[in-house]
C-alpha cells in the first residue's frame, strides 16, 4: 500500500511541485506515462536491489554495519563512468541524450563488476570473509582515487559526472526499469535459495561447516548476488548512500525474522525508502530538484546517529 501511494505521489510531483492528474491533457498524461511513472518504478526497483544487497552483505560478513558497496562496486562504477566520459569527449550537457544515458549505465555496471573482480583477486577468492572485507575497502579507496584522477586530468567531465556522483533517478525510463526488475527477480530468487546458509553463517563459520554448508560455493553465490545487485542499481541511479545499510535495520527494528523473510522485507523496505526520498527530493525545492543521493545520505546518516544515541552501549 505504501508503495502504491508513493508511486501515485511520484506521478503527481512535477517541476512545479504537486500537480493534479485529473483533467490533464494528452501532453500531461504522456509526461506521467513516459517520464514520471517509469522514474518512480525504477527508483523503487533500484532501492529494492540496494536493500536486498545490504541484507545479503550483512549476513555474509556477519556485521550489521556491512554495506553493499563494501567490495568497491560504487567507486568502480564512478571510475567506469569517468573513463567513458573522457573517451567520448563529454562536455557539460553532452550527456543529455538517451544513448548517452544507456552508455553511462553500461560503463557504471562494467566498472562496478571490475572492482568486485579485483577485490576477489586480492582476497584470493571468497574463503576468508575478513580478507574479502579488507580487500573491498582497499579497492574502493583505489578506484575512488582513480576516478578523481581522471576528473583532475579532464575537468570537462566534472559537471557530467555530478549527477552520477550525487545520485539521481532522472535518467530512468521503462527500459531501465525493466532491466532492474529482471535483475531483482534473479538476485532475490538466488538469495532466498541461499538463505538457509545465511542462517547457518549467523552461528559462525565453524558451526556452518559442521552443519554441512558448502562455504566456498555459498560465498561465491552471495558475493555474486551482491555484485550483480549493486552493479545494476549503481549503473542506473548513481551513488545512493545508506539505503542498503538502513533498509535491513528498519526491518530488524520491527521484527526478528529468519534470513528468508529478512531478504524479501529488506528489498521492500529499500524500495520504499528510495522511492520516498525521490518524491521528497523533487518536491522540497521545486522547481529545482535536490539530488536524491544527497537526501538519502542526510536522512540515513541522521537515522544512524539517532540509533547510536538511543543505544549508547
Amino acid at each position: 500500500m505504501a508503495t502504491l501511494l508513493l508511486l501515485a505521489a511520484g506521478a503527481a510531483v512535477g517541476s512545479l511541485g504537486w500537480e493534479p492528474l485529473w483533467g490533464a491533457n494528452e501532453t500531461a498524461r504522456a509526461i506521467v506515462r513516459d517520464i514520471r511513472l517509469p522514474r518512480s518504478v525504477g527508483a523503487w526497483l533500484a532501492g529494492a536491489l540496494l536493500g536486498l544487497a545490504g541484507a545479503v552483505a550483512q549476513g555474509l560478513f556477519r556485521n550489521p554495519l556491512a554495506d553493499p558497496y563494501l567490495m568497491g562496486s560504487a567507486t568502480g562504477a564512478a571510475f567506469g563512468v569517468a573513463l567513458l566520459l573522457v573517451a567520448i569527449g563529454a562536455v557539460p550537457g553532452a550527456t543529455a541524450g538517451a544513448m548517452a544515458h544507456i552508455g553511462l549505465a553500461g560503463a557504471g555496471f562494467l566498472g562496478a563488476m571490475a572492482a568486485v573482480l579485483v577485490t576477489l583477486v586480492l582476497a584470493r577468492g571468497v574463503q576468508h570473509t575478513l580478507r574479502l572485507l579488507l580487500a573491498g575497502v582497499i579497492v574502493g579507496v583505489v578506484f575512488g582515487a582513480l576516478a578523481a584522477l581522471v576528473m583532475f586530468w579532464a575537468p570537462d567531465v566534472m559537471r557530467a559526472m555530478q549527477a552520477f556522483l550525487l545520485g539521481t533517478t532522472g535518467f530512468l525510463g521503462w527500459s531501465g526499469a525493466a532491466l532492474l526488475a529482471g535483475v531483482l527477480a534473479l538476485v532475490l530468487l538466488a538469495a532466498i535459495a541461499l538463505s538457509p546458509a545465511l542462517d547457518a553463517l549467523a552461528l559462525g563459520e565453524t558451526a556452518a561447516a559442521s552443519l554441512g554448508i558448502p562455504l566456498r560455493a555459498v560465498r561465491i553465490g552471495l558475493v555474486s548476488a551482491i555484485a550483480l545487485a549493486t552493479g545494476a542499481a549503481v549503473a542506473q541511479v548513481g551513488l545512493i548512500a545508506f539505503v542498503g545499510l538502513v533498509a535491513p535495520h528498519t526491518v530488524r527494528s520491527a521484527v526478528q525474522p529468519t534470513h528468508r523473510a529478512l531478504l524479501a522485507l529488506s528489498a521492500m523496505s529499500g524500495g520504499v525508502l528510495l522511492l520516498a526520498a525521490d518524491v521528497l527530493s523533487r518536491w522540497l525545492l521545486a522547481p529545482r530538484e535536490l539530488p536524491v543521493g544527497v537526501l538519502t545520505a542526510l536522512l540515513g546518516g541522521g537515522y544512524l546517529l539517532w540509533l547510536m544515541h538511543r543505544r549508547p552501549s
